[in-house]
């Protein structure tokens, strides 16, 4: 008499579930959700310096080449003057040690002027490690818009950037 077996026996059942949870640890692992929320808040920052620092630009040409006074209510002003609709949200910084710049600080959002005419540069500090990872230590990765430039994009530095011609990163 040959006996046919119905179920699978409670170690075989253990030993898939062990199977799973060690993939699905290697998974989290590897895609390591907290660095990817990183990247992703810091593409938010690249974006609104590139931006708000067009947004300074055409505030200038509108305003015979002045460009808003360095102060910590600068968004606010290119708001008032019709250059920005609305002002963005502060993107907050989730990695511990991880500080926002301090000069002209709107929303994590910083602002320098070299003079009334220019150059100016909007930029904020990135956060996660694939950005910052491209510099030399000790520098840190920046988000940057320079009118100097014409453009924005990654800088390393070990300080807060200052307005002029900026080594973006490629």
């Amino acid at each position: 008499m040959v006996m046919v077996r119905k179920g699978f026996t409670l170690i075989e059942l253990l030993i898939v579930i062990a199977v799973l949870g060690v993939l699905a640890a290697v998974v989290l692992v590897a895609i390591n959700p907290f660095q990817q929320l990183a990247k992703s808040r810091d593409a938010g920052r690249q974006s609104v310096t590139s931006q708000l620092g067009e947004a300074t630009v055409t505030y200038s040409i509108q305003n015979g080449g002045s460009f808003p006074t360095a102060n910590a209510t600068w968004i606010t002003t290119l708001q008032t003057s019709g250059e920005v609709s609305v002002i963005p949200a502060a993107i907050s910084y989730s990695i511990a040690g991880i500080s926002p710049c301090a000069t002209n600080n709107q929303n994590n959002l910083c602002y320098k002027s070299s003079a009334a005419t220019g150059p100016v540069i909007v930029y904020s500090r990135l956060e996660s490690t694939a950005n910052n990872g491209r510099c030399t230590p000790p520098a840190v990765a920046w988000a940057v818009y320079s009118s100097a430039d014409g453009r924005g994009g990654v800088v390393c530095s070990q300080a807060e950037p200052s307005p002029g011609n900026q080594n973006f990163l490629p």
